[in-house]
């Protein structure tokens, strides 16, 4: 049998005409992702903290760009750009993240990094939706295989507060989402999509301050971010279906191309997902179940 050739970004189809939002676009994967999106001719809006930094980095790259404000961490600028947002949009990539930070607060009272990974998004997602017309891309990591919920203290109030586990929470939480929002846009008779995207352990600054970031020294362990990006880039326009999981096909998900994986069995528990989109929407108060 012959093997199909590996996915690249040389498949990626023409989006001439197709508006995206990419969260967290500024730098590493989300900047090459828009890269990609912008350059076979998607309108690609950067939702950023920086926006200065953000439109450095676009600057003479090919492409139809906008930046826009956007701290998903902080549930004021989430609503404002969501206000602030008309007309249809194609495709929402949640990609901003931040991993093992220390134990921190937003603005609003919530836990810094379950806020940046999942809240915020949550958030953006449900308060964009009307709108989206073709899927939603969660970015999310292999360690989310690890991620034990605790719905109770969802927000890290109770408990001690420990930067890899709430990480691995966060990253479980995402899988769930996208989980239970295919299951309501199901229901719904919605064509939309919730695709699910892991990019290996691509060598990123995410990790950088985290001890786990030695791995990134292993390189035949670890994807490069261009190689990264692509699990994002596939997860965006190939014909998958609904609540797909796209990541490396090489040993644990590590590494590799795109292909079609399975998340863990915690991530595919529907009432758990049913349950965290409950405490989600009390978290953050502001979206009718």
């Amino acid at each position: 049998m012959t093997r199909k050739p590996n996915w690249t970004s040389n498949d990626l189809p023409d989006l001439t005409g197709r508006t995206v939002v990419i969260t967290g676009a500024g730098r590493g994967l989300g900047l090459i992702t828009a890269r990609e999106l912008a350059r076979v001719g998607a309108r690609v809006v950067l939702g950023v903290r920086d926006t200065g930094k953000a439109r450095d980095a676009v600057a003479g790259l090919p492409g139809t760009f906008e930046v826009r404000p956007l701290d998903v961490s902080d549930l004021t600028s989430v609503r404002a750009f969501a206000d602030a947002w008309s007309g249809d949009l194609d495709l929402l990539i949640n990609n901003a993240g931040v991993m093992d930070i220390p134990a921190a607060r937003t603005a609003d009272g919530l836990d810094l990094q379950t806020a940046t990974n999942h809240t915020g998004p949550f958030l953006l997602t449900t308060l964009l939706l009307d709108r989206i017309t073709d899927r939603v891309v969660h970015v999310t990591s292999e360690l989310h295989k690890q991620g034990r919920l605790d719905l109770t203290d969802l927000d890290w109030r109770t408990r001690k507060h420990n930067g890899m586990r709430a990480y691995q929470a966060s990253k479980l939480a995402v899988v769930l989402f996208s989980l239970e929002l295919q299951r309501r846009l199901t229901a719904a008779g919605s064509p939309v999509r919730s695709v699910l995207a892991s990019p290996g352990i691509a060598r990123t600054s995410l990790a950088a301050h985290s001890r786990s970031n030695v791995v990134n020294r292993l390189t035949f362990l670890t994807n490069t971010p261009e190689r990264g990006a692509l699990s994002i880039l596939c997860a965006a326009t190939r014909d998958v279906p609904g609540n797909s999981y796209v990541g490396p096909d090489g040993l644990g998900g590590f590494r590799g191309s795109p292909a079609l994986r399975e998340p863990g069995k915690a991530g595919r528990d529907v009432a758990l997902a049913g349950r965290l989109w409950d405490a989600t929407a009390d978290l953050v108060g502001s979206v009718a179940r």
